[in-house]
């Protein structure tokens, strides 16, 4: 295999696949979705998820009135709900309407919970970072939406009845098959 180096990013696709989450947040007069794939868990206690977020996009402006987002993750047989989240704004559609996204019933802090989502975390602003052309939205987890059928007892993700959606860049989903998963004892792999 041939490396290659080069001055900056291009195009800064380098670091996928990466799990899409749709972030849903609600304010008093609209609700909203946009698919995120630059977000990551951060803290156990208190439990802390990221989502970095364009200050162009109308989620940011939404988020920042209402203080809360929920972090739906779907299904890859479910993948087009990220494309098509992602590729319109709020601003000028219902996204929810225009897609028929369904939305779980009774949630904890309002919050549209998709129900079509494996797994859905609801939370509270915690804070706001400003990193360079984008925004660090911290949100402490406040409730916890899951499929049981798609996580053990000892709640570990089962990757033979869910698959995640995973994003490559420009628009493209990996579409895998049902996974099969290993566990690698770190006490036995080589020094």
């Amino acid at each position: 295999m041939t490396k290659k180096m080069m001055d900056g990013v291009g195009k800064f696709a380098r670091h996928y696949p990466a799990n899409v989450a749709i972030v849903t947040t609600r304010t008093e007069n609209e609700q909203d979705a946009m698919a995120a794939a630059w977000h990551s868990c951060i803290s156990f206690k208190p439990p802390l998820l990221g989502v970095s977020v364009s200050p162009k996009r109308h989620t940011y402006n939404m988020i920042t009135e209402s203080k809360k987002f929920a972090m739906n993750y779907v299904p890859s047989e479910k993948s087009i709900i990220s494309a098509q989240t992602g590729g319109v704004s709020g601003r000028d559609v219902d996204k929810f309407e225009m897609f028929g996204l369904e939305l779980k019933g009774e949630t904890g802090l309002d919050l549209p919970v998709l129900k079509d989502a494996y797994a859905a975390y609801e939370c509270k602003l915690h804070s706001v970072i400003e990193l360079g052309d984008h925004h660090w939205f911290v949100g402490e987890v406040l409730f916890s939406h899951y499929d049981e059928e798609a996580f053990s007892e000892g709640q570990m993700f089962l990757t033979d009845k869910v698959s995640p959606t995973m994003y490559l860049g420009f628009d493209h989903y990996l579409l895998p098959p049902k996974c099969e998963s290993t566990h690698l004892e770190r006490s036995k792999l080589p020094e």
